[in-house]
């Protein structure tokens, strides 16, 4: 009776395939990969045009010699040095030329032209690209310098250029050149805390102000919806309506319209002639995290925990288009009338560039390694910045190309609000908020203010923050449940707050 065959697990038939595979080619693992013609040729041919380009229309070998006598790319030499060659004149020599004339048996003796004539060729020659590149980089090196106020160089560009054209032996590789360094941040007077303002009952998660700066709006955990006067803090009116948390408010400056939206999956929008919900916006499958209003058409784009975003016409309630890619909670989003018209951010670490009219993506910026919670697009630039525990960015609009990384608020960015003078507000989940000058990514300033008295340490969070309209207060909604309203300090000066800035070299990093 034959014996039966034993049995053996998955991992063990695997590893010894693999140990047979491995025997099978381990004599080859050092031997050379053979070289293949084709591709030498191609690369040898690369290698000339890209270092020898200059210097190809001097004098070469008659065709059809012996390949002995090739001109030897590496050393620039003949590869025998017994040989006595045939000439073909084609370029500037010491003797006088003419195309297609051998040289004499007594010119023939002159192997290497004299220095006199390497010299003369020297100045015949034609600017090389290379040479032309290195022009240029000195140029714009010399352009960095001017615009951070650094000195001058003691040579300008064009006088080394000439200095090349002359067929002299300076080259800009050998000038040492200064890193480039940041420009000198603008001055901003310190902004301090002058109001605080108490009224909800849970976390304050999101605030707008209206177009006519008299009065902004808050969306809190406590389901409420409050109006309050700009100018004196105090309450006007309580919205009630959502059965949870308002994540996101704002008020159109086209109609006289209040839209919100909370962890309720509702998207309502309210007549401020009424205070009452006219419509309902149906279709997300989870919790509203953010919305925001197109500023030239009647649409409204709002983004949920269901990783899409939609946008919706705000008088028929339809959902023109669902924007989805995103593979996890959508956190924020931005409208503006220019292309890309809408810019999502994402718990996927992603940001999205959109097409309004297609309801497709642009381009998707993958740079953050943390989630992205929050974008704000510059008022006067065509750029604008996001916030992820690893770092803020700037980018420029309309592909998304990076611009700088603004390092320092190490925690996790909620919010980002920016005026037109280019001062950049960070709030962060610790209570941490940070300034920027926009420019430079300067922080000028840090603040964390105390939490309101009968708030647990542990209740210090900035969720929302905006510039009002005046730009002259910001306003933060927190963790403790006030509202807080800043300014900038009047008093302050240039003496009295100098800017504490060194010229860092600028780091080229990406990432």
């Amino acid at each position: 009776m034959a014996e039966d065959v034993q049995k053996h697990s998955v991992h063990t038939l695997v590893f010894r395939s693999l140990k047979r595979t491995h025997d099978m080619f381990v004599s080859d693992h050092a031997k050379p990969v053979a070289l293949d013609e084709t591709s030498h040729k191609v690369k040898m041919a690369a290698k000339l045009r890209a270092e020898y380009s200059s210097i190809l229309h001097m004098p070469v070998l008659k065709e059809g010699r012996d390949k002995d006598h090739m001109l030897d790319p590496y050393s620039m030499g003949y590869s025998d040095p017994g040989a006595n060659p045939e000439y073909l004149i084609t370029g500037t020599h010491p003797y006088p030329s003419g195309p297609g004339i051998a040289l004499s048996a007594d010119t023939q003796m002159l192997k290497m032209p004299s220095e006199g004539g390497a010299h003369s060729l020297a100045l015949t020659l034609p600017p090389s690209q290379a040479r032309q590149d290195a022009s240029r980089t000195a140029a714009s090196v010399g352009d960095i310098h001017r615009h951070a106020g650094g000195p001058e160089r003691s040579m300008p560009p064009q006088h080394s250029m000439s200095l090349l054209e002359a067929g002299g032996t300076k080259s800009t590789t050998m000038v040492p050149r200064k890193a480039p360094t940041m420009p000198k941040p603008q001055w901003h007077p310190p902004w301090k805390l002058y109001r605080v303002i108490s009224g909800h009952l849970g976390w304050v998660r999101s605030i707008a102000v209206e177009p006519g700066n008299q009065w902004f709006v808050t969306g809190s955990a406590d389901r409420t919806i409050k109006i309050w006067d700009l100018a004196s803090g105090k309450l006007k009116l309580s919205l009630t309506g959502h059965i949870s948390t308002v994540r996101g408010v704002a008020v159109s400056t086209r109609s006289p319209y209040l839209f919100s939206c909370g962890e309720d999956k509702q998207v309502k929008c309210w007549d401020l002639e009424y205070n009452k919900v006219i419509r309902h916006y149906h279709g997300h499958l989870s919790a509203v995290y953010g919305l925001d209003l197109h500023p030239t058409i009647d649409v409204l784009v709002t983004c949920s925990r269901d990783s899409t975003a939609r946008v919706w016409d705000i008088r028929s309630k339809a959902n023109v288009h669902t924007l989805t890619g995103h593979t996890n909670t959508v956190a924020t989003v931005k409208c503006q009338s220019a292309e890309p018209q809408i810019i999502t951010g994402s718990h996927d670490t992603t940001i999205r560039l959109w097409d309004l009219i297609a309801g497709k993506t642009r381009a998707t910026l993958t740079n953050h390694k943390k989630s992205v919670r929050s974008v704000v697009l510059h008022p006067r630039q065509y750029t604008f910045a996001s916030g992820s525990p690893d770092n803020l960015k700037q980018w420029k609009f309309p592909d998304g190309n990076f611009i700088q990384n603004l390092s320092g608020h190490n925690a996790i960015i909620n919010t980002l609000a920016v005026n037109s003078d280019g001062v950049l507000v960070s709030g962060a989940d610790n209570g941490t908020i940070h300034l920027w000058d926009w420019r430079t990514g300067y922080n000028f300033q840090r603040i964390h203010a105390a939490v309101q008295p009968g708030s647990l340490d542990s209740e210090s969070g900035i969720f929302a923050c905006t510039f009002d309209n005046s730009e002259s207060r910001f306003i933060t909604a927190e963790a403790d449940k006030t509202i807080k309203v800043y300014k900038e300090d009047d008093t302050a000066t240039e003496e009295s707050h100098p800017v504490n800035w060194k010229p860092e070299i600028i780091k080229r990093k990406r990432f």
